[in-house]
């Protein structure tokens, strides 16, 4: 040989190369025996394990639609309270709308009562200068009379009359 190597060293070397070719054939028998002979729970691990993957892809998707929907509900309810503000705005100004009418209203019928007062006062009122008119008008046709001389009074003293005067109307008829 080449180099002048101890017996021992190329036993052992020798060695070393023969256990190396055995594992390698040992193990390629039993791989194949293996291969034959899979143990059922490995399928079942790597089933799982791909079901873990689905499940987990699954979770992401769900965990993004939360989040999604969390948005939408905050703002609907920011909707919510928005509207329920507008609403309660509004409520408060048909309330005073409804005062206001009310008032309205009362005054309204204080013054329907108080016009049906003056009316009323009127037509009394009218009444009264029609009678006033009316005994203008016949006082005014007395003096005409009496300026003509169709009617005559005449003054006497009479002992009824508390004043000591008593008034007689002598009339001449045409």
């Amino acid at each position: 040989m080449f180099v002048d190597l101890p017996e021992n060293l190329v036993l052992i070397a020798a060695a070393f190369l023969l256990g190396l070719l055995l594992a390698t054939f040992v193990s390629s028998l039993t791989s194949r025996s293996s291969a034959k002979n899979r143990d059922p729970r490995d399928d079942r691990i790597r089933s799982l394990e791909a079901e873990l993957r689905v499940a987990q892809s699954a979770a992401s998707k769900a965990q993004d639609d939360l989040e999604k929907l969390q948005e939408e509900l905050t703002e609907t309810a920011d909707g919510i309270e928005r509207r329920d503000n507008v609403i309660s705005e509004q409520q408060v100004k048909i309330e005073r709308v409804s005062m206001d009418l009310k008032g309205s209203v009362v005054k309204t019928r204080e013054l329907r009562a108080e016009l049906t007062e003056r009316a009323t006062e009127n037509v009394h009122a009218e009444a009264k200068i029609r009678e006033v008119e009316t005994e203008l008008s016949v006082a005014q046709a007395s003096q005409d009379l009496i300026a003509t001389g169709v009617l005559d009074y005449k003054f006497a003293s009479d002992e009824d009359d508390p004043d000591g005067e008593k008034a007689e109307v002598s009339g001449a008829t045409t």
